[in-house]
Protein backbone atom coordinates (compact mmCIF):
# COMPACT_ATOMS: atom_id res chain seq x y z
CA UNK A 1 0.00 0.00 0.00
CA UNK A 2 1.16 3.23 -1.19
CA UNK A 3 1.54 5.91 1.80
CA UNK A 4 0.56 8.55 0.15
CA UNK A 5 -2.28 8.63 -2.69
CA UNK A 6 -3.96 11.47 -4.82
CA UNK A 7 -6.46 11.07 -7.72
CA UNK A 8 -7.57 14.13 -9.48
CA UNK A 9 -6.88 16.10 -6.28
CA UNK A 10 -8.17 19.59 -6.81
CA UNK A 11 -8.96 22.67 -4.38
CA UNK A 12 -10.44 25.97 -5.70
CA UNK A 13 -11.01 29.42 -3.59
CA UNK A 14 -13.38 30.81 -6.28
CA UNK A 15 -12.46 31.35 -9.51
CA UNK A 16 -8.53 30.45 -8.62
CA UNK A 17 -7.68 26.55 -9.64
CA UNK A 18 -5.18 26.10 -6.43
CA UNK A 19 -4.58 22.93 -7.76
CA UNK A 20 -5.51 22.15 -10.72
CA UNK A 21 -6.63 17.68 -10.34
CA UNK A 22 -3.43 16.26 -9.12
CA UNK A 23 -2.46 12.41 -9.49
CA UNK A 24 0.57 11.39 -6.98
CA UNK A 25 1.62 8.14 -5.32
CA UNK A 26 4.10 8.02 -2.68
CA UNK A 27 5.54 4.88 -2.02
CA UNK A 28 6.62 3.87 2.05
CA UNK A 29 9.81 4.75 3.59
CA UNK A 30 10.86 7.46 0.64
CA UNK A 31 11.08 11.41 0.67
CA UNK A 32 9.40 13.11 -1.75
CA UNK A 33 10.03 16.62 -2.72
CA UNK A 34 7.16 18.51 -3.86
CA UNK A 35 9.20 21.42 -5.60
CA UNK A 36 7.52 24.52 -7.30
CA UNK A 37 7.70 28.17 -7.03
CA UNK A 38 5.16 30.16 -4.57
CA UNK A 39 1.88 30.28 -5.32
CA UNK A 40 2.34 27.26 -6.74
CA UNK A 41 -0.23 25.02 -4.82
CA UNK A 42 2.12 23.18 -2.52
CA UNK A 43 0.56 24.76 0.65
CA UNK A 44 -2.73 24.07 -0.31
CA UNK A 45 -1.87 20.76 -1.80
CA UNK A 46 -0.22 19.88 2.03
CA UNK A 47 -3.39 21.19 3.44
CA UNK A 48 -5.66 18.44 1.57
CA UNK A 49 -3.61 15.60 2.50
CA UNK A 50 -2.85 16.83 5.93
CA UNK A 51 -7.27 17.45 6.70
CA UNK A 52 -6.88 20.84 7.24
CA UNK A 53 -8.62 21.86 3.62
CA UNK A 54 -11.34 19.64 1.89
CA UNK A 55 -10.53 18.94 -1.55
CA UNK A 56 -13.15 20.44 -4.26
CA UNK A 57 -12.95 17.29 -6.37
CA UNK A 58 -11.02 14.31 -6.18
CA UNK A 59 -9.22 11.85 -3.60
CA UNK A 60 -6.55 11.23 -1.62
CA UNK A 61 -5.56 8.58 0.78
CA UNK A 62 -2.24 8.79 3.82
CA UNK A 63 -1.34 6.38 5.84
CA UNK A 64 -4.20 4.28 4.55
CA UNK A 65 -7.13 6.55 5.49
CA UNK A 66 -8.98 8.56 3.12
CA UNK A 67 -8.60 12.23 3.86
CA UNK A 68 -11.92 13.21 3.70
CA UNK A 69 -13.89 10.35 5.34
CA UNK A 70 -11.68 9.19 7.85
CA UNK A 71 -9.51 12.68 8.78
CA UNK A 72 -9.52 11.88 12.34
CA UNK A 73 -7.79 8.05 11.10
CA UNK A 74 -5.19 10.52 9.06
CA UNK A 75 -4.57 12.69 11.89
CA UNK A 76 -3.30 9.81 14.08
CA UNK A 77 -0.96 8.39 11.62
CA UNK A 78 0.77 11.84 10.10
CA UNK A 79 3.32 14.24 11.72
CA UNK A 80 2.82 17.90 10.58
CA UNK A 81 5.36 20.81 10.39
CA UNK A 82 3.84 23.55 8.61
CA UNK A 83 6.16 26.69 7.24
CA UNK A 84 4.61 28.79 10.77
CA UNK A 85 5.99 27.13 13.29
CA UNK A 86 2.69 27.35 16.01
CA UNK A 87 5.15 27.82 19.75
CA UNK A 88 3.84 29.03 22.46
CA UNK A 89 7.03 31.40 23.84
CA UNK A 90 5.99 31.09 27.64
CA UNK A 91 6.68 27.01 27.74
CA UNK A 92 9.98 25.21 27.57
CA UNK A 93 10.99 22.88 25.05
CA UNK A 94 10.28 20.02 27.27
CA UNK A 95 6.87 21.57 28.45
CA UNK A 96 5.59 21.79 24.62
CA UNK A 97 6.82 18.13 23.85
CA UNK A 98 4.99 16.69 27.01
CA UNK A 99 1.87 18.83 26.05
CA UNK A 100 1.96 17.42 22.73
CA UNK A 101 2.46 14.14 23.88
CA UNK A 102 -0.69 14.35 26.58
CA UNK A 103 -3.20 15.36 23.63
CA UNK A 104 -2.23 12.45 21.44
CA UNK A 105 -3.62 10.11 24.96
CA UNK A 106 0.18 9.19 25.19
CA UNK A 107 1.20 7.90 29.49
CA UNK A 108 3.67 9.85 31.44
CA UNK A 109 6.40 7.31 30.89
CA UNK A 110 5.60 7.11 27.30
CA UNK A 111 6.00 10.99 27.20
CA UNK A 112 9.21 10.90 29.65
CA UNK A 113 10.86 8.04 26.79
CA UNK A 114 9.81 9.95 23.72
CA UNK A 115 11.09 13.50 24.77
CA UNK A 116 14.24 11.34 25.29
CA UNK A 117 14.07 9.62 22.36
CA UNK A 118 13.88 13.10 20.38
CA UNK A 119 16.33 14.88 21.97
CA UNK A 120 18.61 11.84 20.55
CA UNK A 121 17.02 12.71 17.00
CA UNK A 122 16.63 15.95 16.61
CA UNK A 123 19.57 18.54 17.99
CA UNK A 124 18.18 20.81 20.49
CA UNK A 125 20.81 20.43 23.34
CA UNK A 126 20.48 22.30 26.65
CA UNK A 127 17.74 24.67 24.93
CA UNK A 128 15.13 21.91 26.19
CA UNK A 129 14.62 23.84 29.05
CA UNK A 130 14.86 26.93 27.97
CA UNK A 131 11.70 29.14 26.92
CA UNK A 132 11.12 29.18 23.76
CA UNK A 133 10.91 32.48 23.51
CA UNK A 134 14.84 32.57 23.42
CA UNK A 135 15.16 30.42 20.68
CA UNK A 136 17.00 30.96 17.51
CA UNK A 137 14.49 30.16 14.03
CA UNK A 138 16.75 27.83 13.21
CA UNK A 139 15.96 25.98 16.81
CA UNK A 140 12.34 26.81 16.59
CA UNK A 141 12.33 24.75 13.70
CA UNK A 142 14.21 21.99 15.00
CA UNK A 143 11.15 22.01 17.54
CA UNK A 144 8.50 22.35 15.67
CA UNK A 145 9.77 19.21 14.22
CA UNK A 146 10.39 17.52 17.39
CA UNK A 147 6.57 18.01 18.36
CA UNK A 148 5.38 16.35 15.03
CA UNK A 149 7.18 13.10 16.06
CA UNK A 150 6.11 12.71 19.03
CA UNK A 151 3.33 10.31 18.52
CA UNK A 152 5.71 8.55 16.14
CA UNK A 153 3.66 8.94 13.26
CA UNK A 154 3.76 6.96 9.88
CA UNK A 155 4.29 9.97 7.67
CA UNK A 156 5.74 13.07 7.83
CA UNK A 157 4.51 16.36 6.34
CA UNK A 158 7.29 18.97 6.20
CA UNK A 159 6.39 22.15 4.93
CA UNK A 160 9.17 24.30 3.38
CA UNK A 161 11.01 23.48 6.33
CA UNK A 162 14.24 25.35 6.04
CA UNK A 163 12.21 28.91 4.55
CA UNK A 164 14.40 32.07 5.65
CA UNK A 165 17.10 29.96 7.65
CA UNK A 166 20.23 30.33 7.39
CA UNK A 167 22.44 28.43 5.71
CA UNK A 168 24.31 26.99 8.75
CA UNK A 169 20.79 26.36 10.46
CA UNK A 170 19.16 24.71 6.81
CA UNK A 171 22.27 22.33 7.26
CA UNK A 172 21.08 21.00 10.63
CA UNK A 173 17.38 20.45 9.24
CA UNK A 174 18.58 18.36 6.11
CA UNK A 175 20.92 16.38 8.30
CA UNK A 176 18.06 15.45 10.61
CA UNK A 177 15.82 14.91 7.93
CA UNK A 178 18.13 12.26 6.54
CA UNK A 179 18.39 10.76 9.53
CA UNK A 180 14.55 10.10 10.54
CA UNK A 181 14.22 9.28 7.09
CA UNK A 182 17.41 6.44 7.44
CA UNK A 183 17.01 5.59 11.01
CA UNK A 184 13.54 5.41 11.24
CA UNK A 185 12.42 4.77 7.55
CA UNK A 186 10.09 7.34 7.69
CA UNK A 187 7.82 8.35 4.76
CA UNK A 188 8.21 12.03 4.26
CA UNK A 189 6.56 14.13 2.12
CA UNK A 190 8.71 17.28 1.83
CA UNK A 191 7.57 20.73 0.06
CA UNK A 192 10.32 23.35 -1.25
CA UNK A 193 11.22 26.18 -3.70
CA UNK A 194 14.97 25.64 -3.13
CA UNK A 195 16.47 23.73 -6.05
CA UNK A 196 19.23 22.19 -3.97
CA UNK A 197 16.79 20.99 -1.07
CA UNK A 198 15.14 19.23 -3.32
CA UNK A 199 18.49 17.57 -5.37
CA UNK A 200 20.25 16.73 -2.46
CA UNK A 201 17.01 15.46 -0.14
CA UNK A 202 14.46 13.69 -2.36
CA UNK A 203 14.18 10.11 -3.74
CA UNK A 204 11.76 11.30 -6.09
CA UNK A 205 10.70 14.94 -7.31
CA UNK A 206 7.07 16.09 -7.96
CA UNK A 207 7.38 19.64 -10.22
CA UNK A 208 4.24 21.40 -9.63
CA UNK A 209 3.18 24.69 -11.39
CA UNK A 210 -0.03 26.82 -12.09
CA UNK A 211 -1.80 23.87 -9.71
CA UNK A 212 -0.84 20.96 -12.10
CA UNK A 213 2.17 18.22 -11.52
CA UNK A 214 4.39 18.55 -14.62
CA UNK A 215 7.23 16.98 -13.98
CA UNK A 216 7.75 13.56 -11.66
CA UNK A 217 10.90 11.56 -11.29
CA UNK A 218 14.34 11.30 -9.32
CA UNK A 219 16.52 14.21 -9.53
CA UNK A 220 18.91 12.70 -11.67
CA UNK A 221 16.62 10.55 -14.22
CA UNK A 222 14.78 14.41 -14.62
CA UNK A 223 18.27 16.39 -14.97
CA UNK A 224 18.89 13.74 -18.04
CA UNK A 225 15.14 14.14 -19.46
CA UNK A 226 16.60 17.53 -20.75
CA UNK A 227 20.34 16.21 -22.00
CA UNK A 228 23.91 15.56 -20.14
CA UNK A 229 25.25 18.94 -20.38
CA UNK A 230 23.58 22.26 -20.43
CA UNK A 231 25.75 25.44 -22.17
CA UNK A 232 24.30 28.80 -21.18
CA UNK A 233 25.13 31.97 -23.78
CA UNK A 234 24.62 35.52 -21.99
CA UNK A 235 23.53 38.08 -24.09
CA UNK A 236 21.40 41.13 -24.06
CA UNK A 237 18.13 40.54 -23.49
CA UNK A 238 16.53 41.92 -26.88
CA UNK A 239 19.24 39.55 -28.63
CA UNK A 240 17.43 35.92 -26.42
CA UNK A 241 15.11 35.25 -29.49
CA UNK A 242 18.18 35.68 -32.06
CA UNK A 243 20.20 33.63 -30.62
CA UNK A 244 17.75 30.50 -30.21
CA UNK A 245 17.27 31.20 -34.00
CA UNK A 246 20.62 31.07 -34.59
CA UNK A 247 21.53 27.69 -32.43
CA UNK A 248 18.70 25.50 -32.67
CA UNK A 249 20.12 24.88 -36.60
CA UNK A 250 22.87 23.09 -34.81
CA UNK A 251 22.79 19.34 -34.82
CA UNK A 252 24.34 19.22 -31.56
CA UNK A 253 21.76 21.34 -29.75
CA UNK A 254 18.97 19.27 -28.46
CA UNK A 255 16.66 22.05 -27.15
CA UNK A 256 16.92 25.94 -26.69
CA UNK A 257 15.44 28.07 -24.02
CA UNK A 258 15.39 31.96 -23.59
CA UNK A 259 14.56 33.51 -19.98
CA UNK A 260 16.05 37.07 -19.33
CA UNK A 261 19.72 37.65 -20.30
CA UNK A 262 20.45 33.55 -20.80
CA UNK A 263 20.03 30.96 -23.36
CA UNK A 264 20.03 27.79 -22.18
CA UNK A 265 21.02 24.94 -24.30
CA UNK A 266 20.26 21.04 -23.94
CA UNK A 267 23.56 19.38 -25.96
CA UNK A 268 23.99 15.54 -25.05
CA UNK A 269 28.20 16.31 -25.23
CA UNK A 270 28.99 19.62 -24.10
CA UNK A 271 32.36 20.10 -24.62
CA UNK A 272 31.88 19.07 -28.35
CA UNK A 273 29.01 20.96 -28.78
CA UNK A 274 30.24 24.25 -27.07
CA UNK A 275 33.04 25.54 -29.67
CA UNK A 276 30.01 25.35 -32.69
CA UNK A 277 27.58 27.19 -30.51
CA UNK A 278 30.42 29.62 -30.13
CA UNK A 279 31.08 30.10 -33.87
CA UNK A 280 27.64 29.92 -35.15
CA UNK A 281 26.92 32.64 -32.67
CA UNK A 282 30.17 34.85 -33.79
CA UNK A 283 28.81 34.59 -37.66
CA UNK A 284 25.57 36.27 -36.64
CA UNK A 285 27.12 38.91 -35.40
CA UNK A 286 25.40 38.67 -31.87
CA UNK A 287 27.36 39.45 -28.78
CA UNK A 288 27.75 37.34 -26.15
CA UNK A 289 28.66 38.27 -22.65
CA UNK A 290 29.53 34.92 -21.36
CA UNK A 291 29.30 31.31 -22.57
CA UNK A 292 29.39 28.39 -20.28
CA UNK A 293 29.23 24.38 -20.19
CA UNK A 294 27.65 22.72 -16.95
CA UNK A 295 25.17 20.12 -15.84
CA UNK A 296 21.93 20.42 -15.47
CA UNK A 297 19.53 21.23 -12.75
CA UNK A 298 15.99 20.87 -11.69
CA UNK A 299 15.51 25.09 -12.19
CA UNK A 300 16.56 23.71 -16.07
CA UNK A 301 14.06 21.12 -16.01
CA UNK A 302 11.41 23.32 -14.68
CA UNK A 303 12.46 25.56 -17.28
CA UNK A 304 12.15 23.11 -20.30
CA UNK A 305 9.09 22.15 -19.37
CA UNK A 306 7.50 25.48 -18.50
CA UNK A 307 9.05 27.90 -20.30
CA UNK A 308 10.07 29.91 -16.93
CA UNK A 309 12.55 29.61 -14.09
CA UNK A 310 11.30 28.49 -10.94
CA UNK A 311 12.61 31.64 -8.79
CA UNK A 312 10.89 33.94 -11.11
CA UNK A 313 7.84 32.49 -11.25
CA UNK A 314 7.96 32.73 -7.30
Amino acid sequence: MEAITARGLARDFGDTHAVAGVDLAVHPGEIYGFLGPNGAGKSTMVRMLTTLLRPTAGSATVAGHDVATEADKVRLGIGVALQDAALDPKQTGRELLDLQGRLYGLSPAERKRRVGDLLDLVDIGDAIDRYISTYSGGMKRRLDLAAALVHQPRVLFLDEPTTGLDPTSRAAVWAEVRELNQRLGMTIFLTTQYLEEADALADRVGIIAHGKLVAEGTPSDLKRSIGSDVIVARVAPADGERVVDVVRRLDAVASVEASGDEVLMSVDHGAAAISPVAVALAEAAIHVEGLTLRTPTLDDVFLHITGGRLQEEG
